[in-house]
């Protein structure tokens, strides 16, 4: 093992950008013996996540440009140079042989800092649209690992590895013929507005035009009581379906959908692309550069997946859909297939290795 080599890991916000930088962490410690320092921002769920995996993090304070108020933008702008600096205090204090941004807030200060001090990056980007801080930097970078095939038209040197999924995904058991149909809804580890209003609106009319089919909704924290109150005033019959802030082990819930109902999240995708499970996506319309909604038409394009437009969502359309792919099972099985194309089990192996290659 190399146990000179030093990378840090700057970004995080959601946990599709930070889970896969988890992971690439992972994938440089063990094959590359690597010592790791994380930078993130005191908001983003890297202040939880990456302390509980062990790896240092030094914070920095810096906001949101895009999409938000003058008030914000400008506070942004004012906490620029500061955290410029800091990231330069940070990059010659730990000198680092390469810096990997991997999106978010803290990814903008820690690449301009690397650029400034000569330092190899390497920009890894899950959405098929940059975020801000990767396309202003993107042709500055060493080289970049994309997701999906459009990003790769913002870097220099870029090499579609796609998104680091947990192994269990891509082993999952295919569901039985004859089994009862299962949805799994899906709105990420906060839940989804839309899907917690729409789904119990529609939950007893689906479950009675459907035979045998049950329900397994993950509606968040926030929401769970009031999902759950919406289903139970629906009258569908409660012996077939299920509300729960969190869902564990999610590659076994995977596992038992014959269809997901979910947001466009990157990470989501990787997921149901690695699963190979059919899915109706409702992108989350206020994601920064509407990316959901383009990682969700990737699989659209490929036949992998429906799409339905939260703007203009009724309980009846979102009822006819999910009908017309329960009607249909050979539809979902080609679903399916064409999901796993778009599945990259190596990634985190190739994303450690690009870095291993740019590091001096």
């Amino acid at each position: 093992m190399e146990k000179s080599l030093k990378i840090i890991i700057a970004g995080g916000g959601t946990g599709g950008h930070i889970i896969p930088a988890l992971a690439i962490a992972d994938e440089l410690k063990a094959a590359y013996g690597a010592e790791m320092l994380f930078v993130g921002t005191p908001r983003g769920l890297e202040s939880r996540l990456v302390p509980q995996a062990g790896y240092p993090l030094k914070l920095i304070e810096v906001g949101q440009l895009n999409h938000v108020s003058l008030l914000t933008r400008m506070r942004t702008l004012l906490d620029l140079p500061l955290s410029l600096l800091r990231c330069r205090t940070l990059l010659r204090d730990f000198a680092p042989n390469a810096v990997v941004g991997v999106g978010g807030y803290a990814s903008g200060p820690a690449m301009g800092a690397a650029i400034l001090a000569g330092i190899p990056m390497l920009a890894f980007e899950p959405n098929a649209f940059p975020g801000l801080a990767n396309r202003l930097v993107g042709k500055r970078v060493s080289a970049a690992a994309v997701n999906f095939a459009p990003a790769a038209n913002y870097f220099r040197n870029a090499e579609i590895t796609g998104i680091p999924v947990r192994k269990d995904f891509f082993a999952l058991q295919p569901r039985p013929a004859d089994a009862p149909p299962h949805l799994l809804v899906f709105g990420g580890s906060q839940g989804a507005r839309a899907l917690n209003t729409f789904m119990p609106k529609i939950a007893r009319h689906l479950l009675e035009a459907v035979p045998g089919l049950t329900i397994l909704h993950q509606a968040g924290a926030r929401n769970a009581e009031t999902t759950l109150a919406a289903y139970q005033a629906s009258e569908a019959d409660p012996a077939r379906w299920q509300v729960h802030a969190f869902l564990d082990d999610m590659p076994r819930r995977f596992e038992a959908a014959d269809l997901v109902l979910a947001r466009g999240g990157a990470s989501t995708v990787a997921e149901l692309a690695a699963a190979g499970k059919p899915s109706l996506l409702i992108p989350f319309p206020q994601a920064a550069d509407d990316h959901q909604r383009k990682n969700a038409e990737v699989l659209v394009q490929a036949n992998a997946a429906a799409m339905l437009i939260e703007a203009g969502l009724t309980a009846e359309k979102l009822s006819s859909t999910l009908l017309d792919l329960f009607a249909d099972r050979s539809r979902l099985q080609a679903m399916s297939e064409q999901a796993r194309t778009l599945a990259h089990p190596d990634a985190s192996r190739r994303i450690a290795a690009m870095v291993r290659t740019i590091a001096k």
